[in-house]
Formats: structure tokens, C-alpha cells, sequence
């Protein structure tokens, strides 16, 4: 439905013709949109409206009925007289609402259904105040919750109007005059865009609705702040393995009570891969080439386990990734770090024969690029997703283990696969 058909509708007019043309009911409603046949039902007597439910076809009286706010369709199921039907229509609407409900949670693996919000009340920009007030004391009485007041104009959804709004306002005034921007949000957005959207917009609510334009639910975007419960700066702070209540003028004694733990703590990792590296005495005797790619080969596990991290840190900080869903993620990155590697290696070697070294010797440190590349994007997709499992903050430790394991395992596998090769 554009702009200009919403614009040029006649609520009243309409639903006079409805309640007044009996011969001519159902083609009338038939010949509108779906959200203005909504707005007319919703407008008409208790008894039409059992009238024109009982002509209409199931689908048609569905669709009509997902238009409406939760406390009118209670209203009119109440009155139905056909036990079955009733039932059949309470089975459709909450099947057809939660499987979309369900849907657009994915955009967190720990986001539940009590983020959707059913408190509000869909009324027409034509509705006065004074009957609004009637509609609320009455949802009030039923509910025992003062709702969200949202307003549609033809049946699509145009904005609400706040409660304060309407205790100063004269009863006979419309709606319409009090309508304020509502931000809205189709239940299928890409989840990225849903994050961004509620992140953006803190102390709003969000209006999720379908893709006919009838609306699932509202949520209140601070309830979905709190779940991804995304701190960047503790983060970047944990990385570094700084505390992260430490600022850039502490004294110097709180920085290195800060800091001491973590240095010991590397300290350690450096002597397991030292560990590694004395294994193979023997053969970098032999070799003395061998322990130019060494660096190179730690620092471009550790390059690429730096860059899967920050993606992992960056996605469990918005919820978007948990261990339970990695398995896809994991192996992108790590068919990514070959590649990588592959071109790094492929580069690598033709430089270090213009230097004179070994050929051997080389082809070896270019398998071993790749393998540690391929190890950084494994452990630095893996650890931190484990971390987060167990309750931890998978920043502040996480680069400890990813760095030995690159180190540790990268130096083995270059110095053994030297060892089997060259010996």
C-alpha cells in the first residue's frame, strides 16, 4: 500500500458503508488492502464484526485478525461462538507469531521471547482521546498493565502517542495530532542490522513487524543493550592485559600491580616455546638458516590469530557468535588462514633465495607459514569461545593461550618437519 492510498482512505466513510450496505459487506472489505480492511473490522460493532467472521474464510478472518492488537483479537475470540474455530484460530496466530518471533531472535543465541512486548493497544489516528482513555482503563482492567498507545493511519502503523500526551489533552481531540515517530523493524532484517539498529537507538522501543505491515511485538531496545552487555573499552583493556579500571595518569606503582600477573604469566608461555625450540639443538646446529624463518613463522601464527580474535571478540561482544554455532566460523577462518598463508609463502620463498638460502630449507618454513597460520585461525576462533562458555571474559586471557599454542605448535612443526627432512 503507498503513500498516496493511505493518505486518501476514508476510515469513517468506509466503515459507514460497511455497517450500512449489508448486500454490498464483503466486497467492500474485500476490495481494500489488507491493513485498511483491519482498520475498518476493528472500527465496526460486535455484532457486524460476528457477522462478517462468520462469512469471510478462515485465511481471510486470520489475516484480518493478525492485524489487531493482542486484547481486540482476545476480545473477538471471546464472543466466537464456534469452539473449534476459535481454537483453530488461537493455534494459527500464536504458531504463525512465534515462529516469527523466534526468527528475528536469532539475532542473539541468548535472547528469549520475553523481549516481546504484547502490552500495546493498535489504534486509529481517527480515535479521540477520550475513547482512548476508555480503551486503556478497559485494557488496564483486563491486563492489570497501562499500555503502549501505538497509531495507524489506513491500518499501517504511523507512530504512538505518549500517556503524558493524553492526560493533557482535551478528549475530543484526535489522535493524529498527538502522533510521534516510532522506530519500526521487519521481523527478517539481517541480524546485523537488527544489532546496529537497537545499539544506535538506547531508551526507545522498537516496533517488529511483519512483512504485510502488521505488527509481532515491541521491544525496548534497552533490554536488548543490557543482553549483549557490550563493553569495548574493558575489552581493549583486557586484551592488553591491563586492568581496566587503569587510566593513562595512575601512579606508577598501580600500573605495574596491574600489569606484573599477566607479564609473569607470558613469561611462562615464552619458556614453553623455548622448550620447543631446545628439542631440536641438533638440527639448528646444522642448520643455522633454520632459526631466520623461526620469528617469522611464530609471528605470522600470532598475526593471524590476532586478527580471528578481535573478529570473535567483536562477535561474541554482539552476541552474534557462541561455541554452540562456531563450526562455520571456525572453518572460514581457518580455509582463509591457508589461503593466506599459501600467498605468504609463495612470496616468501623466491625472497629467500635471493638471499642465498637454502631451497630446502625455505619450501619448509613456507609449510610451516601455512600450517600456523592455519593453527592461529583454529585456536583463534576456538579459545575465546571456550573462555566466554565457562563464564570468563575471553579478553582478558585469551591472547595468552592463543600465542603459546601458535608458538608452541608452529616451532614444533617447522623444526620436526626440518629434523625429518634434512637429517
Amino acid at each position: 500500500m503507498n503513500e498516496d492510498s493511505v493518505a486518501n482512505f476514508d476510515l469513517d466513510g468506509v466503515t459507514r458503508a460497511v455497517t450500512y450496505n449489508k448486500n454490498e459487506r464483503l466486497s467492500l472489505l474485500r476490495s481494500l488492502s489488507l491493513p485498511e480492511r483491519s482498520a475498518v473490522f476493528n472500527l465496526l460493532s460486535p455484532k457486524i464484526r460476528e457477522t462478517i467472521i462468520d462469512a469471510l474464510t478462515f485465511n481471510e478472518v486470520l489475516d484480518i485478525l493478525d492485524h489487531l492488537d493482542p486484547l481486540r483479537v482476545h476480545q473477538i475470540l471471546f464472543k466466537m461462538k464456534d469452539k473449534k474455530r476459535k481454537i483453530r484460530f488461537l493455534s494459527r496466530l500464536k504458531s504463525d507469531r512465534f515462529e516469527k518471533t523466534e526468527y528475528f531472535l536469532q539475532f542473539h543465541p541468548q535472547a528469549s521471547l520475553t523481549l516481546f512486548h504484547l502490552n500495546y493497544l493498535y489504534l486509529s489516528e481517527d480515535t479521540t482521546v477520550g475513547e482512548t482513555a476508555n480503551v486503556i482503563e478497559n485494557h488496564l482492567r483486563t491486563t492489570g498493565k497501562i499500555p503502549a498507545i501505538l497509531v495507524s493511519k489506513g491500518g499501517k502503523l504511523t507512530g504512538e502517542v505518549s500517556l503524558g500526551t493524553l492526560v493533557r489533552e482535551r478528549n475530543q481531540n484526535k489522535l493524529k495530532n498527538y502522533v510521534s515517530h516510532v522506530e519500526s523493524v521487519v521481523y527478517n532484517l539481517d541480524r546485523e542490522k537488527v544489532i546496529e539498529l537497537f545499539v544506535s537507538r538506547p531508551h526507545e522501543k522498537i516496533v517488529v513487524t511483519d512483512t504485510d505491515g502488521s505488527v509481532l511485538g515491541v521491544i525496548y531496545s534497552d533490554d536488548v543493550i543490557d543482553l549483549l552487555d557490550s563493553q569495548p573499552a574493558a575489552t581493549l583493556y583486557s586484551f592488553a592485559g591491563v586492568e581496566a579500571s587503569e587510566r593513562p595518569f595512575d601512579s606508577v606503582l598501580d600500573k605495574v600491580q596491574g600489569r606484573y600477573r599477566w607479564l609473569l604469566i607470558n613469561l611462562a608461555t615464552c619458556f614453553l616455546a623455548g622448550g620447543a625450540v631446545s628439542l631440536f639443538g641438533e638440527t639448528i646446529n646444522q642448520f643455522v638458516a633454520l632459526a631466520i624463518f623461526m620469528p617469522m613463522i611464530a609471528g605470522m601464527g600470532g598475526n593471524t590469530s590476532n586478527q580471528t580474535f578481535a573478529i570473535m571478540i567483536r562477535g561474541i561482544a554482539t552476541g552474534e557468535i557462541s561455541l554452540k554455532n562456531s563450526y562455520p566460523a571456525m572453518k572460514h577462518e581457518m580455509i582463509a588462514a591457508f589461503i593466506n598463508g599459501t600467498i605468504t609463502a609463495l612470496m616468501m620463498v623466491p625472497i629467500a633465495l635471493l638471499f642465498g638460502l637454502n631451497l630446502s630449507i625455505a619450501l619448509i618454513a613456507g609449510v610451516a607459514i601455512v600450517f600456523n597460520m592455519v593453527v592461529g585461525g583454529f585456536f583463534g576462533t576456538l579459545v575465546p569461545l571456550v573462555l566466554k562458555q565457562f563464564g570468563k571474559d575471553p579478553a582478558t586471557s585469551a591472547g595468552i593461550f592463543i600465542s603459546t599454542a601458535t608458538d608452541v605448535l608452529g616451532l614444533l612443526f617447522f623444526l620436526g618437519l626440518a629434523t625429518i627432512i634434512l637429517l
